[in-house]
């Protein structure tokens, strides 16, 4: 069964206690408009040759997913340096955001659920990770830190269609790093949607977080990192 969602409850007007939080946005390539984020969702291991770098099977299994918060979303040409680690890397993502939601979401009804495109990085402190990793635990603290998801303008699917293939790349300081093609992703964008909807009742304001390709590595204080994905545009973020 599908359960469509098609707005957010609305505000009761009750008192807090103090200041609500803003709900963070995201801009709207070509306009003034924000687009509004609820949930990070981030498939993990997407990409074959990710998955085999990493030490995993690539074999298609059932995907797995991770989550960051959505104040994790930073748009601008910068990237703190977090604390706490010194291994910090890089992987550049498509990133699909949902104007609908639903339960149970049908494969072939599931990018008229996906609102625009962006393109993404998903910044992890990787040391953290692999400990995280060594000791069965969550992976959050490596991968949900403040600023951990630079992201370009959303350009609308409305405009440029569901991209399922075009090339995907990072450079650091010119030099290339990461490079794919959609086309490779394990679980497309529609089967991640659908999956995801069978674990999560979904909603307007989801952002899925496709995973990456191989080449993913580390990087310092003023490294220059440079994302591109075909059709969909271009990130420029300098580690600060």
């Amino acid at each position: 069964m599908n359960i469509s969602v098609t707005a957010n409850r609305p505000d009761t007007g009750e008192d807090y206690v103090f200041a609500a939080p803003k709900t963070p946005t995201l801009p709207v390539a070509g306009t003034s408009q924000r687009y509004p984020v609820r949930r990070v969702y981030c498939v993990g291991r997407n990409y074959a040759d990710h998955a085999i770098e990493m030490g995993h099977d690539p074999n298609k299994e059932p995907p797995f997913f991770f989550q960051k918060n959505p104040d994790n979303l930073i748009v601008g040409d910068s990237f703190p340096y977090p604390a706490m680690s010194s291994d910090v890397h890089h992987e550049i993502e498509l990133v699909v955001c949902l104007s609908k939601g639903g339960e149970n979401i049908p494969v072939e009804d599931a990018l008229s659920h996906v609102y625009g495109y962006a393109v993404g990085l998903d910044m992890t402190r990787r040391d953290l990770q692999g400990e995280a990793k060594k000791m069965g635990r969550p992976w959050e603290i490596g991968k949900a830190f403040e600023d951990s998801a630079p992201v370009s303008p959303v350009v609308p699917a409305s405009e440029i269609g569901h991209p399922e293939t075009g090339a995907i790349w990072l450079k650091v300081n010119g030099e290339t790093r990461q490079s794919g093609d959609l086309n490779q992703m394990i679980w497309k964008v529609a089967e991640s949607i659908s999956y995801l909807s069978g674990l999560f009742r979904l909603a307007p304001g989801d952002v899925i977080m496709t995973g990456t390709p191989a080449g993913v590595g580390a990087v310092q204080r003023g490294d220059v990192m440079e994302g591109h994905i075909d059709g969909i545009g271009d990130l420029r973020v300098t580690v600060s």
